[in-house]
């Protein structure tokens, strides 16, 4: 590990900075849409303190709460960069939440300004403004000021910050030294099966560690390309942003799914995080496809895939295709495979797959294109990242082993699934009898799944 000794996400960024000052750190769709652009750390750094600096401006409080109401997008990255740099909270909302679920978040929260994507999600703040007393200002990142002062666009916003800073040399320094690792990070709320959606509370320290643990698997460098398409509302695409500012590799942003396979040709990543339905419609896609043309194309890829799933078999028994068998499966990825790591820009090492559980077919089928799919699992409470399966040690239809610092047991009796660690929420938002009864007195998180730990 590079250092463990952060204090807080603030710190951490600004010494990715310190450290990769010159390096490319997102890739993003430019203004047409259709190309795209970079930006550096250092150039990255200069937003998020305008960001910042905006805020303090405001008068933003230690761990006061700023929302976050917007699709997959750098925006989205910088602002809750820029939020955590002014010692403030993120609390995150799903762009595809009604006015009235955003109203419940916000004023829950108490957040005191909501950076919102555009004039449709500012309208939905608007439409709720009664049942959000707390609300100050909103920032729009996409569109224009207005209502009596109310609505900035993110380009003003970051111009007042510029100013503030300019007249306050020193501050931005001060406020991330004062920032500790118990100071709340993140406010997720996520909908339980019955009653209103509970907040997670996530501290610095939480993203600090999975940017730890993460870079101590080994798994990643700094010469690695991620592609992140995941919502950023989400704790599996959050979690991953604290993985970049602790290894330093460069993050494509895009969160437009239509253009998801498309888009991977053409970007050229070395890992992806996804959820099993992208697999599942890349996979459907291929066979409709070969159904669709009929013929001689649709039983290449039955066969294909049958040759495929024996050299797979083998492949997880620890042992190499041999004879005939070798001969075949040289035949299927020159006729098929080598088609499919094609269309994934050809640079892939490894998917990581969580947040449902991956069907085995799914994971024979990519591992027989030479695509591993490593699967995991966490929870938003535990930070998302929690277990994983290892490129060299890996099973199919397993989460594979906790990552270091995790402490993982099985509950006598009924199975439950405890977890502990450094990765733990700090409790649920203003639910003290809630949060008694998910997390015990010895810090253990009681998971509601079941599990079972092999040798």
């Amino acid at each position: 590990m590079t250092n463990t000794s952060f204090e807080s996400v603030a710190a951490l960024f600004v010494h990715r900075i310190d450290v990769s000052a010159d390096r490319d750190a997102f890739e993003f769709p430019d203004a047409s849409g259709n190309g795209w652009e970079r930006i550096t750390w250092k150039q990255a750094g200069e937003r998020v303190r305008a960001i910042a600096m905006g805020l303090n401006a405001l008068g933003v409080e230690p761990e006061q709460r700023c929302a976050l109401l917007a699709a997959t997008r750098v925006d989205w990255i910088l602002a809750d960069l820029g939020i955590l740099c002014s010692g403030g909270a993120t609390t995150t909302v799903y762009p595809s939440s009604t006015a009235e679920e955003c109203a419940y978040i916000l004023s829950d929260s108490q957040s005191v300004v909501a950076f919102a994507e555009d004039e449709g999600q500012v309208e939905k703040l608007l439409s709720q403004r009664e049942k959000i007393p707390t609300l100050k200002l909103i920032v729009s990142i996409d569109g224009a000021g207005g209502h009596d002062g109310l609505v900035v666009s993110l380009a003003d916003f970051e111009k007042s910050g510029k100013e503030h800073d300019a007249a306050n040399p020193g501050r931005f320094d001060e406020i991330v030294a004062a920032i500790k690792r118990d100071h709340l990070a993140t406010l997720i709320y996520t909908s339980g099966t019955t009653g209103l959606p509970k907040g997670v509370e996530l501290t610095h320290d939480c993203w600090v560690y999975e940017g730890e643990a993460i870079e101590s698997l080994g798994i990643l460098g700094l010469d690695d390309h991620q592609y992140l398409w995941l919502p950023l509302a989400h704790s599996f695409g959050k979690v991953l942003e604290a993985a970049q500012l602790h290894v330093g590799f460069l993050t494509t942003v895009d969160g437009r799914i239509p253009k998801l396979v498309d888009n991977l040709a053409v970007v050229r990543p070395t890992f992806m995080a996804a959820a099993p339905r992208i697999f599942e419609k890349v996979y459907n896609k291929i066979v409709t496809g070969a159904e669709a043309a009929g013929g001689a194309k649709l039983m290449i890829l039955r066969w294909a895939i049958g040759v495929g799933n024996r050299v797979s078999k083998l492949g997880q028994a620890g042992k190499q295709a041999s004879g005939l068998l070798a001969l075949q499966y040289k035949v299927a990825d020159k006729l098929v495979f080598s088609k499919l790591r094609a269309r994934f820009g050809g640079q892939l090492r490894f998917f990581i797959s969580g947040s449902a559980p991956l069907s085995r077919d799914m994971a024979e089928f990519f591992h027989a294109a030479g695509i591993l799919i490593l699967e995991g699992y966490g929870l938003t409470e535990s930070s998302a990242a929690s277990v994983v399966n290892r490129p060299d040690k890996w099973r199919f239809g397993t989460v594979g082993p906790a990552i270091a610092g995790t402490e993982l047991k099985i509950e006598p009796g009924n199975g439950e699934i405890l977890m502990r660690g450094r990765g733990i929420m700090r409790g649920y938002h203003n639910m003290p009898e809630v949060t008694a009864e998910t997390l015990d007195a010895e810090g253990w998180l009681h998971t509601g799944d079941v599990g079972e730990i092999d040798d």
